[in-house]
């Protein structure tokens, strides 16, 4: 965890890499694009797990309430660690960033996931969230001066497409009505999650992102532990059997403490195109631990629709490389501090 002193959320420049006399990068620059980089490799592979872990454990109770208690212990320890730590609580103007960003990461986005992935598998949870960057694309259309690099749009889509291809045995599912309840509240969680992302991207840099997101969390489990009442869907906490016990462990420790911290890590420090290739890589990890852990079978479905994600996630990374767009306006503004 980094020391809340550090400007962890405030990097030095924005789009441009700092560089020497000789114009080369500082060695502090790119130990931090190598940390970023670390950064997101952490979110890529434990966020596809976390769905394995979610599916797990809302077939032995109800979806939002291990959601909300999920949220609540995660919350409770980002809190007590920075308060702990001697870390100032946020001014008055700041808790409208958190309350907004609770309720598009937190309540809508993981709340529905966990939700969906009661009704539909892991793997297929994860490509619909995959889409996010694609409704980033929409977004940065009518916020965006410029156009996207084209190269960049072509990933994008056979990032997508590749991970369509992996899931098109899922397709004959849709006949029944609880598949397409999953698919629909995945869905809005995949618009919320993308909107949440423009949003931190934005304004993440005005506070400590680490301490805020432990306050996100315990507002999100009230919020969530209220409507999982209000619709009657809670068991006694004694009632929670010891197999969604071990999932909420997992989900706290590495989803939402671990992973999410290198999440916000990875978002400040890397272009939103290189980014979002994290995106791609959770529903291959999802296929991959269901088949390793639950004997789901794998087809050559897998194989192909691993092979085009792959080739997306080279094109995206390809494109913001040749450092020729570092600086798109609108929702496409890169951040390289």
């Amino acid at each position: 965890m980094r020391d809340t002193n550090l400007p962890a959320a405030r990097p030095a420049n924005r789009g441009q890499a700092q560089t020497g006399k000789d114009g080369h990068s500082i060695p502090g620059q790119r130990n931090q694009h190598t940390r970023a980089i670390i950064a997101l490799g952490v979110v890529s592979f434990f966020w596809g797990t976390t769905w394995v872990a979610s599916r797990q454990g809302v077939q032995h109770m109800p979806a939002l309430q291990l959601a909300a208690i999920r949220q609540l212990l995660a919350g409770i320890l980002y809190v007590l660690y920075f308060l702990f730590r001697g870390t100032p609580w946020p001014r008055a103007k700041q808790w409208i960033n958190i309350l907004i960003l609770s309720l598009l990461n937190l309540v809508i986005t993981n709340g529905l996931t966990t939700l969906g992935v009661k009704y539909i598998s892991a793997g297929l949870g994860a490509i619909i969230a995959a889409i996010f960057p694609l409704w980033i694309v929409v977004f940065g259309l009518f916020r965006s001066q410029s156009a996207m690099p084209r190269k960049a749009v072509i990933g994008l889509l056979l990032g997508f497409g590749g991970v369509c291809i992996i899931f098109f045995e899922h397709l004959k599912d849709f006949l029944n009505a609880d598949f397409r309840f999953g698919i629909a509240v995945s869905l809005i969680a995949s618009v919320s999650w993308a909107f949440g992302t423009l949003y931190t991207k934005s304004y993440a840099q005005a506070f400590n992102p680490y301490f805020n997101l432990g306050l996100q969390m315990v507002i999100a489990s009230v919020l969530l532990f209220g409507v999982s009442a209000a619709g009657g869907n809670q068991i006694p906490i004694k009632a929670i059997p010891w197999q969604s016990w071990v999932s909420i462990a997992y989900l706290v420790l590495i989803g939402s403490v671990t992973t999410f911290a290198a999440y916000l890590y990875a978002i400040q420090h890397l272009p939103m195109g290189q980014f979002s290739i994290y995106a791609y890589m959770n529903p291959v990890v999802a296929v991959l631990m269901g088949a390793m852990l639950f004997s789901e079978k794998l087809t050559w479905y897998l194989g192909l629709g691993a092979l085009v994600t792959l080739l997306g996630i080279y094109l995206v990374n390809a494109t913001f490389r040749k450092g020729k767009n570092q600086s798109i306006a609108g929702g496409w503004q890169d951040q390289e501090a």
